[in-house]
């Protein structure tokens, strides 16, 4: 199983949605690792690390959120970073 991690932005009806909360939860439910954070522009990034069928298993579980409505993901592979044990909420 190899692992990759994502910088991944989310654009639509992300933030004041629990969204951070809701990828948290699925990124614990899914054994993933990395951050997400709220941005200026009313955007939200991630930074997301595992297998890749938990990753798009992440995006869908937010995909599917009660109040998230994403209209557009910007998905770029980027280094892994070895022994990150956790996800975070950034602030």
């Amino acid at each position: 199983m190899e692992i990759k991690r994502y910088k991944l932005q989310f654009y639509g009806s992300v933030q004041g949605v629990g969204f951070r909360y809701t990828a948290n939860h699925a990124a614990n439910m899914y054994g993933l690792t990395g951050y997400v954070k709220n941005e200026y522009d009313g955007s939200v990034s991630c930074e997301v690390q595992g297998d890749s069928d938990s990753i798009e298993a992440f995006i869908k579980t937010l995909n599917n959120g009660r109040y998230i409505d994403i209209s557009h993901v910007d998905k770029t592979v980027i280094p892994v970073i070895e022994d990150e044990r956790s996800f975070d909420i950034r602030y």
